[in-house]
């Protein structure tokens, strides 16, 4: 594979360490409005989950040993602290622990792990057609599915369905994405709703939103990679990611970002939604997952998002955590600061990069 146009390893190494201290250290810049920072990595939650699985991500590719200490010493700290009650954000922290456990062997956490895992799979909140419910610590958002869920649950459930080789963990994994594709895929564009209620039968603010979009093109190909399923399944998954991209081809930015919106040129340019597609395409040209002639849209959007770390290595222009919007004008008005998961995207994405240089 070619190495990305106009860049070279030592500048993507560079910019990851840069976001590791940067994720490290992260400090709140804005007023939260949240029961538990999502800001501060001292935290179990989902925000803090994803940026934990970049940093797995980035040990298993380069064997750093201070990183793997880290999130070991991570997770002990939090479980001497107490965890929070399971719900579908609180279990995005064990994708990671299960991969951990691996690394470690510790009975302990495959043990956690496993409870968490039974409690999605048995005790989940559902919705009709047995979605999972997007419960969160605040609401529990009752008969609604949202495109956040498959990210912050269903690959920890398919991931531990293969780890404890229980097969109905799988299956529910798959039917967790095919229930929420049939109801979040926007038939017109091929891109994502934000979510959809059963209660009162409609997709709120019918949002196109960027990195609740992120959400499947980043988890998807990594989905692919940790569960086995049907071929006729993986077919229709990669199908769906297909449209998903070539709209968003159409739809970036001249700077190589996406707008929060995708289709409002008038929202803000968002980074850590960009980060999650320039890593789920990039790595979806080198899976064969989609045609090379996709790779320049990934290559635009990482150079872009190279462009937002600062010199502390916090990435700028994230929007801040967003809950289910009913106006289009509620998903312009989130603020921007640096968070885990821009943090964590845009990790993903430069150690997806440094792949392209094999």
């Amino acid at each position: 594979m070619q190495p990305l146009n106009g860049l070279n390893r030592a500048q993507l190494e560079d910019a990851i360490s840069q976001v590791i201290r940067g994720m490290q250290g992260l400090k709140a810049t804005i007023a939260e409005d949240t029961p538990a920072s999502i800001i501060s990595m001292d935290v179990w939650d989902w925000s803090q989950g994803v940026g934990l699985f970049a940093l797995y991500r980035y040990y298993r590719e380069t064997g750093d040993t201070a990183t793997l200490d880290y999130l070991t010493g991570w997770f002990a700290k939090r479980i001497n602290e107490g965890l929070p009650s399971p719900n579908i954000n609180t279990m995005c922290p064990l994708l990671t622990l299960s991969y951990l456990y691996e690394e470690t062997g510790d009975a302990e956490a495959l043990r956690l792990c496993g409870q968490w895992a039974q409690y999605a799979v048995q005790d989940l909140p559902r919705t009709a057609e047995l979605g999972f419910a997007h419960t969160a610590v605040d609401s529990p958002n009752e008969g609604e599915l949202w495109d956040d869920t498959l990210y912050m649950t269903v690959l920890f459930v398919g991931r531990m369905g293969m780890l404890l080789q229980k097969d109905d963990y799988v299956q529910e994994s798959i039917r967790q994405f095919l229930v929420h594709l049939k109801y979040l895929t926007d038939v017109r564009s091929g891109l994502f709703f934000h979510g959809w209620t059963f209660k009162e039968r409609h997709h709120f603010a019918q949002a196109l939103w960027g990195r609740g979009n992120a959400w499947y093109t980043a988890g998807l190909v990594d989905y692919l990679e940790m569960v086995t399923v049907p071929e006729g399944v993986r077919r229709f998954l990669l199908t769906s990611l297909n449209r998903q991209i070539d709209a968003l081809a159409e739809l970036q930015a001249e700077s190589g970002l996406w707008h929060t919106l995708l289709d409002d040129p008038a929202s803000y340019e968002e980074t850590s939604a960009s980060a999650g597609f320039a890593y789920g395409i990039l790595k979806a040209v080198r899976m064969g997952y989609t045609d090379a002639s996709r790779r320049i849209v990934g290559e635009r959007a990482l150079e872009a998002v190279l462009r937002q770390i600062d010199a502390d290595g916090a990435v700028q222009g994230v929007s801040y955590g967003t809950r289910m919007g009913r106006t289009l004008q509620f998903y312009k008005d989130i603020p921007q600061c640096p968070m885990p998961y821009g943090q964590s995207m845009t990790l993903l994405m430069l150690v997806e990069g440094l792949r392209h240089f094999k």
